[in-house]
């Protein structure tokens, strides 16, 4: 520890519990490792899809309104492709008996599909009722039918698809009241915080509602993943005769949960064991396997049930934090072993005891300020405003915490209750890679500042390649079922996820289409929202859906447009005018009207809402730029303004998450380095010192972002989290070197020899810990999702040029910059 500190009261409290009562220090730990470890069974991941999207958000509130307004369900659709023809007497039996199965599902609400649209046939537009025709209809004639549904602008592409060889089946679930109370609650008292400020009873009844609301979301979330793995089951009772794919938004965000579940499952025996056989191969002793291995699970635990104590949801964002703590633990602990075996080697008269003292306090300082600007690099995750985001910098800051504090108390407790050991320690300083680079620097010399450099420009480069891109299709290898069936959807159904496309529509008189007030037909006189459905109105929609059905990369378009276009073909191709426009809503069935007009349009607010269906397939899909220029476009194609224009839904919340995120990590990115370079100054007591060590650090972000922009990997929701993670990587061996560095130039003298010396002792640990991970990490390559693979990938490469950056970069600006004054011994 510092000088100041190792003589201070808590040094000396600490000093006497570990080295003088170990078992008393391991007993406590025990208990609480053990007392939060009965907390860890409520651990769970949160599987909602609301848990990707930024509560308070202005978009969100937008969202629930326009969902409220046009009474939006929760929906998944079931793609059915029979083996045999679609349209045929046995097909409908089995659609049938699917549906009723579904139905008997407790929350779902209502399952369309070909069985229930009604085919028209001949029937005349004013001649609609609700004893309409459907495939079931006795007598029917099913190619009539099926050539209709094909050629249908409301059904095709929807219901079935444009060859008539696939169905759909929408099933949607039962609208939660009890939910949307609690956030309508809890939004309206949110709101009036914001503005007026609540009373101390207001603020107390928002407290409760808040904690009411997240309890019952994850009882919905639970709710959900069951309701899905439900019609999953169900529907493998008709896998024999047809191909069914499950789609739809909650389906996706089940799925990931589900593959994160199964990886940490899987994966966890598997990257244990990597780790168990690179420790073994490195330090070929029990203890120095199993007191990492000790401190891991500790830390692991503790923060698992911390985390099942305060039933803190782990979203698929924050679900590699126990990846991170494990990197965090094992590092702190090897470079505790290799100091101490080091010293082991070196001083062979010095005993057991005082060895251990002098390993643990020499270690502090360096430990506590890696500990700490890791944090700081994770911390900056807090101010992104996303709630999924903030939780994993809080779970970060929590583990990093913990771990530096687990391995303090058990690293030191455990080895003053060890004997001796009697293993033979070479005092051969020298290590073949590690030598190798020091031998390389000095090689090299200038050269690797030149080099370096080349290597900003290629970060920087592939920086300005980098796409800000959610494509939750990529997350997915080809061969799993959910890349499979969003490929179908996105062929043969228009797609899977949608945004929507909200028109405030210009206030206009209500033209009278040459019919004057002696025409008087009472259906129309006694609904006046009939008036509102005039022919402009009729085109304007009907131009509008017609131009989003047409942009590239957009899918179904769902509107009451699609609605225009089939009263104009049962009007014999002819446009309708208004009166008969009004006529005919007066006389439209009510089932009818829920099905085709409540959807999709608002009178009393003289709105409309159009549904697109995106094709995530798309290999030039850019969302943001969909986005933007849906928006743009109908303000510079139909000349609204951007008031009158709106985008929400599910994919267009996530796109903001992700836009939000990118601009917060890049403006904080430059501030969190700030912040550490702060801490180098403090650390190292010099402004010009601690600039040089921040260099390497940038190099190694910029780098790694670099990289993903080269190689076409998108920033999203998985990935936003990895500069903070090449930070925080990439600054814990940067404090090692130097700390190491700066005492050991003081004895010698020569920068270059300081070089040698360190690349042979501290350089060993930070080797070590490196090849350690990415031994582990290795077998993430095998999962089937994708953003395991890339974390595991982008993780290892993180630490390898962090280390590269340590080894080579580093000591040669202090060789070429001399930061810590002249050389007292100059190399001849």
């Amino acid at each position: 520890m510092s000088a100041g500190f190792s003589h201070s009261p808590l040094s000396r409290f600490y000093s006497a519990m570990v080295f003088g009562r170990p078992w008393l220090v391991l007993a406590l730990l025990g208990v609480l490792t053990v007392s939060l470890g009965w907390y860890a069974q409520n651990f769970k991941l949160d599987a909602s899809a609301d848990s990707l999207l930024m509560e308070g958000d202005q978009e969100l509130e937008y969202s629930r309104q326009i969902n409220n307004r046009y009474g939006t369900r929760d929906t998944v659709t079931i793609a059915y492709t029979p083996a045999t023809e679609l349209f045929s007497a046995d097909t409908f039996a089995q659609l049938g008996a699917l549906r009723d199965e579904l139905l008997g599902l407790e929350r779902v609400e209502s399952v369309d599909s070909l069985l229930n649209v009604p085919i028209f046939g001949d029937t005349a537009l004013l001649s609609l009722s609700e004893d309409y025709d459907t495939v079931l209809t006795p007598g029917i004639d099913l190619a009539a039918a099926r050539q209709e549904l094909m050629d249908s602008p409301v059904f095709s592409n929807a219901i079935v698809s444009p060859d008539g060889q696939t169905a759909a089946m929408l099933v949607s679930f039962a609208r939660d009241e009890r939910y949307h109370a609690l956030v309508d609650s809890r939004e309206s008292l949110r709101s009036k915080r914001d503005g007026e400020g609540l009373t101390a009873d207001e603020a107390a009844t928002l407290a409760q509602v808040s904690a009411d609301f997240d309890a019952y979301s994850n009882l919905t979330s639970e709710q959900r993943h069951e309701d899905i793995a439900s019609i999953r089951e169900i529907l493998t009772h008709y896998q024999d005769n047809a191909t069914l794919y499950l789609g739809g938004a909650p389906m996706i965000a089940d799925d990931m949960v589900t593959f994160v579940r199964n990886d940490l499952a899987s994966f966890s025996i598997g990257v244990f064991a990597f780790i168990v056989i690179a420790l073994g191969l490195i330090f070929r002793r029990v203890r120095w396997i199993l007191l990492p291995l000790v401190c891991c699970a500790a830390a692991g635990v503790i923060v698992v049930g911390v985390l099942g104590m305060m039933d803190w949801r782990v979203t698929v964002v924050s679900s590699n934090f126990m990846s991170l703590l494990l990197i965090t633990t094992i590092s702190l602990t090897v470079h505790l072993t290799v100091r101490f075996r080091q010293l082991r080697a070196t001083r062979h008269f010095t005993d057991h005891d005082r060895l251990l003292r002098h390993t643990v306090l020499s270690m502090w300082r360096p430990c506590l300020y890696t500990a700490l600007t890791t944090i700081v690099a994770f911390a900056s995750l807090i101010s992104s405003g996303i709630s999924p985001i903030i939780s994993f910098g809080w779970i970060m800051v929590i583990g990093v915490t913990t771990a530096l504090l687990v391995v303090f108390l058990v690293f030191p407790s455990v080895m003053s209750l060890l004997q001796n050991d009697e293993e033979q320690l070479s005092n051969k300083t020298t290590m073949a890679l590690t030598s190798a680079l020091a031998r390389a620097t000095d090689k090299l010399g200038s050269k690797v500042l030149i080099i370096a450099a080349l290597l900003l420009v290629f970060s920087v480069v592939g920086l300005m390649r980098l796409k800000v891109e959610n494509s939750f299709i990529d997350y997915f290898s080809e061969d799993t079922e959910i890349f499979k069936g969003m490929t179908l959807f996105d062929e043969k159904l228009g797609g899977t996820l949608s945004l929507d496309v909200v028109v405030n529509l210009p206030e206009a008189e209500v033209l009278d289409d040459g019919f004057d007030d002696g025409f008087d037909d009472g259906a129309v006189e006694e609904d006046n929202d009939a008036y509102w459905f005039t022919g402009d109105k009729m085109d304007e929609i009907k131009r509008i859906h017609n131009y989003l059905d047409a942009l590239p990369n957009t899918g179904k378009v769902l509107s009451f447009g699609s609605v225009i276009q089939l009263a104009e073909q049962l009007n014999g191709s002819a446009p309708v005018d208004s009166f008969v426009w009004a006529l005919l809503y007066s006389r439209l069935p009510a089932t009818l009207k829920e099905s085709v007009l409540t959807p999709f349009v608002s009178v009393a607010d003289n709105q409309v809402r159009f549904n697109v269906r995106v094709i995530e397939s798309a290999a030039d899909l850019n969302r943001n730029d969909l986005i933007t220029g849906i928006e743009q476009g109908l303000q510079d194609e139909f000349g609204y303004t951007a008031e009158q224009v709106d985008t929400t839904g599910i994919l267009v919340l996530y796109n903001n998450v992700l836009q939000s995120l990118y601009q917060s990590q890049i403006q904080t990115l430059g501030l969190v380095l700030f912040a550490i370079m702060l801490m180098f100054i403090v650390l190292f007591r010099s402004t010009y010192l601690a600039f040089l060590c921040i260099i390497p650090n940038i190099l190694a972000a910029l780098f790694v972002l670099g990289l993903m922009g080269w190689l076409g990997i998108p920033l999203d929701i998985m990935t936003i989290t990895i500069a903070a993670i090449a930070v925080g990587m990439g600054v814990d061996n940067t404090i090692h070197y130097m700390h190491r560095f700066k005492h050991e130039f003081h004895r010698l003298g020569n920068y270059r020899e300081t070089m040698y010396l360190c690349h042979n002792s501290i350089a060993r640990a930070m080797y070590f810990t490196t090849m350690i991970v990415v031994a582990g990490f290795s077998i993430l390559v095998l999962s089937n999702f994708i953003p395991t693979i890339v974390f595991g990938l982008l993780t290892s490469i993180a630490m390898m040029v962090a280390l590269l950056g340590a080894l080579t970069l580093l000591p040669q600006l202090m060789i070429s910059f001399q930061p810590l004054g002249k050389e007292t011994h100059p190399s001849p």
